[in-house]
């Protein structure tokens, strides 16, 4: 269910939260996922759910080790700070056995609450959609989701048990959306930043136009309204002159993560002129 929409400010776009330590997801594709045991494959994708803006998954390809077949990594099973270390390389707490012996996803179809469900069974952890999981991976304060009455939340799992989760988004997927501002369309999503710690998505970065004309800049995911896949845009609640007024965002490199906000995201001085809710 989309939040109840509030009046955005000027001070929103590109403020500082102070993250322990933000990075870029479009730079982890491509890292090897090494178990206890030895290596299982490498990064094709992220997963995050747009209710708290969360890394729920990794997808890894698990190439000639298990052929043809994907096999989706918990943040859970991630030690914090381990993306510090050897951004290449990400270590996993578990067996080689654990993994191949765990629920096989269908690379063709979206996941499904019940495959979650079955999945978070299998490895004994907490499950993200319920109590013990309504936060980050270590408790880092999400965006806040509206709480649904008993009739939604039933009508909810009925609707998701069987069928994709609604709500759980690839990062490939969206790379390359539109946004579309209360006032036209502007730019699109080239990468997320994210918190290292916590798995919390922090940031939308979004290039305003072409390569030779445009900038990057980044969007809060309070900003954001909803994603339409059916459209590939992402709707969100500032206008395109707030964007365009925005500073520029420079992604931090490829094993230079940065711990302080960095300059782009400091508050632009102008007001948009024009947001319609």
């Amino acid at each position: 269910m989309p939040r109840v929409p509030r009046t955005p400010k000027a001070s929103d776009m590109n403020t500082s939260i102070n993250h322990p330590m933000l990075r870029s997801i479009k730079e982890l594709y491509g890292s090897t996922l090494r178990a206890s045991d030895g290596e299982i494959g490498h990064v094709t994708d992220l997963y995050f759910d747009d209710q708290r803006w969360t890394v729920r998954y990794l997808v890894a390809d698990t190439g000639s080790w298990i052929p043809g077949r994907l096999v989706l990594i918990s943040p859970h099973s991630i030690e914090i700070g381990s993306l510090r270390q050897d951004g290449n390389r990400l270590p996993v707490d578990l067996t080689r056995k654990q993994i191949e012996d765990s629920p096989p996803i269908e690379s063709h179809k979206p996941v499904s609450l019940q495959y979650e469900e079955e999945y978070y069974r299998y490895y004994g952890w907490p499950a993200y959609w319920g109590p013990a999981g309504m936060s980050g991976i270590v408790g880092f304060p999400m965006v806040p989701a509206r709480s649904l009455t008993p009739d939604e939340e039933t009508n909810r799992r009925e609707r998701t048990h069987n069928d994709g989760n609604p709500h759980l988004r690839s990062t490939q997927a969206i790379d390359g959306y539109h946004i579309q501002t209360s006032d036209g369309r502007i730019g699109h999503v080239t990468d997320f930043i994210m918190d290292d710690d916590s798995w919390a998505i922090c940031r939308l970065v979004v290039e305003t136009g072409h390569w030779f004309a445009g900038k990057q800049i980044a969007i809060s995911p309070e900003q954001i309204d909803r994603i339409s896949s059916e459209e590939s845009k992402v709707y969100v609640n500032v206008s395109k002159e707030a964007i365009l007024d925005a500073p520029e965002y420079y992604v931090p490199p490829f094993g230079g993560a940065s711990s302080d906000a960095p300059a782009s995201l400091r508050t632009p001085n102008r007001q948009p002129k024009s947001v319609s809710l």
